[in-house]
């Protein structure tokens, strides 16, 4: 539905969540493993997604990494990497383990 401003609520939205389930490794393993990162549509729709970025729109986002996956998302490397099952698992254990202890920084010094 449009309002009378021009904006489209629904569209906002869907859009929102989709960007918000790209904060899901297991989510960018399913959509790549199906083939969606192949199509060019799809990889021009995650290049428009940019415009979350914004701190207009980023405000509205819950989950940070979505924003940072939708940067990796731009690199076909990245995109190729995430159709790997152990990828997701490594990106996922990172995340988590970023998550569990946000202040931790591995000693590089350490033997």
């Amino acid at each position: 539905m449009t309002d009378t401003h021009g904006f489209d609520k629904e569209r906002f939205e869907v859009e929102l969540e989709f960007v918000q389930c790209l904060a899901n490794p297991w989510y960018i393993n399913i959509i790549a493993q199906q083939g969606y990162f192949d199509k060019p549509e799809f990889v021009n729709y995650l290049k428009y997604l940019k415009y979350w970025q914004r701190p207009e729109y980023a405000r509205f986002i819950v989950y940070p990494h979505a924003l940072a996956f939708l940067d990796l998302l731009q690199q076909k490397s990245f995109r190729e990497e995430m159709k790997r099952v152990d990828e997701a698992t490594r990106i996922h254990e990172l995340q988590y383990h970023h998550w569990r202890w946000p202040n931790y920084q591995e000693d590089s010094t350490a033997v």
